[in-house]
């Protein structure tokens, strides 16, 4: 089997950037009050600015599938048009539909020849799943080239009216009326966005590809419970109960359909987790820390930067801080997008050199699953 190669990679931000003073002014408030957890949660992250998908009135500007099809449009010109795409595979944890699969819309928002489609749902790790996918099909053989993309469109989902039937039900109960920390701790952290790579059996003749050594991917459901979650509840042992169990009326009521984050459980494993990974990675592959050009950690919050680092130190794997890249602070969390919007600035920016490394670290909390992937820049 011979070698693949990302020659190409794109990115879709929509609209203008939002600072933090004006987000309400997009998802609005829940129950006409501002949130009390806002200020604490933007203090952790250190976002600044984002992008959504949606006006200051709540209404969409693009949907999921165009957010998707406007990066992958950014792919092509004269030489590969959307005729030429062999393989599409798309990954993303807010679809707007059940069925059909996301990609089909994409695909169909495209509007490229019939073609072989992937989709896979999940959630920070959504996009580099399909980014196997396609490196593996074009790697067997199976085609020349393929398209990987992932794309988030959250904003409508943390929008404050969402929680109003649950605002409303706890103060018929004669509850305070704020929606659980799990909840609104999610409408501060995430945001949209949509990045895309072409994946070929060849690289550039002109400029830089990024040979791809390896993507490792390990779930560790096995032995956790789930921690970022949504269409679910979840009762005190750990176990999800999906939304086909209630009735309609409770799914507002419990606000069953939004994003919802075990902050607890996440600070507890998030990170001894992914460095567990790290050094099974590094035995795996004889990595060696002096052998990394880059090191491009998604990071969902800047509250883990240094705690990532004390891991590293803790087993013997400490990269220097001069060769982490990450632009969160920027750009936002974008779940999936993530790790596509940073691998697609560090690709464009004219700072990668031929025989450069990078190895790039996606945890996702979902479950607990972990992606490490290794470039070499040729």
């Amino acid at each position: 089997m011979g070698d693949v190669f990302v020659t190409r990679m794109s990115k879709f931000l929509p609209n203008e950037p939002v600072s933090n003073d004006d987000i309400e002014l997009y998802l609005g408030m829940v129950d006409g009050k501002p949130s009390r957890a806002r200020t604490k949660i933007l203090g952790n992250n250190k976002i600044t600015s984002r992008y959504y998908a949606i006006d200051k009135e709540g209404k969409s500007t693009h949907s999921n599938a165009q957010l998707a099809a406007k990066a992958i449009e950014g792919l092509l010109d004269e030489t590969v048009k959307k005729e030429d795409i062999g393989l599409l595979t798309c990954g993303t944890m807010s679809p707007e539909q059940l069925l059909p699969s996301h990609t089909a819309m994409v695909h169909g928002e495209l509007g490229c020849k019939p073609i072989e489609i992937a989709s896979i749902s999940s959630s920070c790790a959504a996009g580099f799943q399909a980014m196997k996918y396609a490196y593996l099909s074009v790697k067997n053989g199976d085609i020349n080239n393929a398209v990987a993309c992932a794309s988030e469109k959250v904003s409508t989902w943390l929008r404050g009216e969402k929680f109003n039937q649950e605002a409303e039900k706890l103060r018929e109960l004669d509850v305070n009326p704020m929606i659980a920390f799990e909840k609104d701790f999610m409408r501060w952290m995430l945001s949209d966005g949509a990045g895309a790579a072409l994946l070929q059996n060849s690289p550039n003749k002109d400029g830089i590809s990024l040979r791809v050594d390896f993507i490792d991917i390990k779930s560790y459901a096995n032995e956790l419970p789930s921690c970022m979650y949504s269409g679910a509840l979840r009762s005190p042992d750990g176990r999800l109960t999906g939304w086909p169990e209630f009735q309609p009326e409770q799914w507002g009521d419990n606000s069953i359909f939004s994003f919802k984050q075990d902050t607890r459980l996440l600070g507890v494993k998030i990170v001894p987790m992914g460095g567990l990974m790290m050094k099974e990675v590094f035995e795996k592959h004889n990595l060696t820390v002096e052998g990394l050009t880059w090191y491009l950690p998604h990071l969902s919050s800047e509250y883990f930067r240094e705690r990532i680092a004390e891991e590293q130190e803790k087993i013997g794997l400490l990269v220097p801080a001069e060769k982490w890249f990450t632009n969160l602070t920027r750009v936002g969390n974008v779940g999936s997008v993530s790790p596509y919007l940073m691998l697609e600035e560090l690709f464009n920016s004219g700072r990668l050199k031929k025989g450069d490394t990078l190895l790039l670290m996606i945890p996702e909390s979902a479950r607990f699953t972990y992606i490490y992937a290794h470039f070499t820049v040729v």
